[in-house]
């Protein structure tokens, strides 16, 4: 049974801009300090690893290539040392992990980079990664777009946890996704925290706690905690005024870095934060009597739903490059064709079950058969 009280921590604050060595010492040094704070989960803001490119729009074409080669070799892999470390520190300060970080692709012959979550467990494994869907805007031109099979949750010792990176948490589908998988706590990482002058276009660096009358995250974290009876962990980036070393101000036009972490429990409230324009760990204490006290009026997996009205399908695929069709028996362009014919999915599969009253396993017996034709 998952804990019935524990603590939130957002760890807001300044990498070491584009560089991964002394990213690594900082986040280390974070970990270590939530753990004797007696943090459970402990989460840093969108790409900490190394760096959110704030530089995006605002370099010519030659420094925008030299930018995104020196921020793809300070970025982390799954494969990479510097994830043996952290994972190491994790186990040694007894928590849970998420970091938001540029992404390496593991793939054979790839250089593309994403804007990813690294999850870890207590004993520091990384358990799984999520990649951004659908990169906002120019990230489009330094970020690839993460696979449907990324959009998932998984069980922890505080319940099950998930999590989304910055314009995600606006996407209703993919939050009743992660909702209807059954997310009962959800890590929310952003790139700062922002004054919004009438459109999402039109934005600058939030200057204090006022900037949450036009925010948007301020209002979609609470929605999103409410509307899913959710524990949330919102993470937002922080940078201190000037340029890093390596960048002119001007550089940097995009940097809305003024924190803005906040948590709060699953009617809504927020319990600690927003934390703008300073460093700092916010933690939280939670119980999970609040998840029940609100899905008590409103339970969005249970007495509050009409999925007779409103369902959703889930893609669970992983993109490759290569596809190899099974042609069975056959020869020509009809055996071509059959081999053409895609795999039955999982969530296609429980469908059909549902829809003919028939096992699941029955269901992709028959699919398995179709497919040798």
């Amino acid at each position: 049974m998952p804990r019935e009280s524990f603590t939130l921590g957002a760890a807001q604050v300044e990498p070491v801009y584009h560089d991964k060595a002394a990213t690594l010492d900082l986040t280390c040094s974070y970990i270590e300090e939530a753990g004797r704070e007696d943090v459970d989960l402990l989460a840093f803001p969108e790409t900490f690893f190394p760096g959110y490119p704030y530089w995006r729009g605002s370099v010519s074409i030659p420094r925008w290539t030299d930018l995104v080669v020196e921020l793809n070799r300070n970025s982390l892999a799954v494969d990479d040392e510097a994830v043996e470390v952290i994972g190491d520190a994790v186990d040694d300060a007894d928590l849970h992990l998420v970091l938001g970080t540029n992404e390496r692709s593991d793939r054979t012959g790839s250089e593309t980079l994403y804007n990813s979550m690294f999850f870890f467990d207590r004993s520091g494994e990384l358990v799984r990664v999520h990649r951004k869907l659908m990169p906002t805007h120019e990230e489009r031109a330094i970020w690839g777009r993460g696979d449907p099979s990324s959009l998932q949750v998984h069980d922890t010792d505080l319940g099950r946890l998930g999590g989304l990176v910055c314009y995600e948490n606006h996407m209703t589908l993919s939050k009743a996704a992660l909702c209807a998988m059954g997310e009962e706590i959800h890590t929310a990482v952003w790139p700062g925290f922002w004054t919004q002058n009438g459109h999402p276009g039109d934005k600058s660096r939030a200057e204090d706690g006022a900037a949450r009358d036009t925010c948007d995250i301020y209002p979609a974290v609470r929605e999103y905690a409410f509307e899913t009876q959710s524990f949330v962990l919102s993470c937002s980036a922080y940078m201190s005024e000037g340029a890093p070393e390596g960048f002119t101000e001007d550089e940097l036009g995009f940097n809305v870095a003024a924190g803005g972490s906040m948590l709060v429990n699953p009617a809504g409230v927020v319990k600690a934060g927003p934390l703008v324009g300073e460093e700092g760990l916010l933690t939280a204490e939670f119980d999970r009597d609040e998840r029940r006290a609100t899905k008590a009026y409103f339970d969005a997996m249970g007495h509050y739903t009409r999925w007779d009205a409103v369902n959703l399908e889930v893609s669970d695929e992983t993109l490759e490059p290569v596809h190899r069709h099974e042609h069975g028996n056959g020869t020509g362009r009809r055996a071509g064709r059959q081999g053409d014919r895609p795999r039955l999915s999982p969530a296609e599969a429980e469908r059909i079950a549902a829809d003919h009253e028939l096992s699941i396993d029955a269901v992709e017996a028959v699919a398995e058969a179709v497919e040798r034709r």
